[in-house]
């Protein structure tokens, strides 16, 4: 049986024409692609601190991909950047612990567990020179292992994740529901 005209046209019409692609970001350029959003209905608001601490304790589903969720910090960087946010204004915080504390590891201490080269190395580089804090609880480092000698420059340790969620809080931080 063959396709009616009808149908190709219903078809045809109901397929985009075009489908937008992620763009690199003008912030974080190696990693956060983002969408751009033509005249969003509600605001950015360019004159505040977005200062926001995101939480990540879920590893990656395999050692040689980068943390998605990690990667969703490049892009909220990155779609802050892009909708006239200044950078001073662009202030996260990511707060890492359980299984997700092994990718803060550099590319040596990765590779000895792993066997690969730290996927998220770079990502980290990148978060941290743009002024990221990223922080690993103290409690998982010392609970699994963690050698602190072994974290990519910049990582920092505290007591625990909690404690870190509490100083964050202090400091005018709002926690990311996901």
């Amino acid at each position: 049986m063959r396709p009616t005209l009808a149908v190709l046209t219903l078809l045809a019409l109901s397929t985009p024409v075009y489908a937008q692609e992620a763009a690199p970001g003008p912030a974080i350029h190696s990693f956060g692609a983002v969408f751009d959003v033509a005249d969003p209905d509600f605001a950015t608001r360019t004159d505040m601190e977005h200062k926001v601490a995101f939480e990540i304790a879920q590893a990656s589903n395999s050692p040689d991909r980068v943390n998605a969720s990690l990667n969703s910090v490049a892009r909220f960087i990155n779609m802050h950047a892009a909708a006239g946010v200044p950078r001073e204004n662009i202030r996260p915080a990511v707060v890492v612990h359980g299984p997700a504390g092994w990718e803060l590891l550099d590319n040596a201490a990765y590779r000895e567990r792993h066997g690969v080269d730290n996927p998220n190395a770079e990502l980290i580089r990148e978060l941290t020179a743009f002024g990221v804090k990223v922080i690993l609880c103290g409690q998982t480092a010392a609970s699994r292992g963690i050698p602190r000698a072994g974290l990519v420059g910049g990582v920092e340790v505290a007591l625990s994740a909690m404690t870190a969620f509490m100083v964050l809080q202090e400091d005018g931080y709002r926690v990311n529901p996901w």
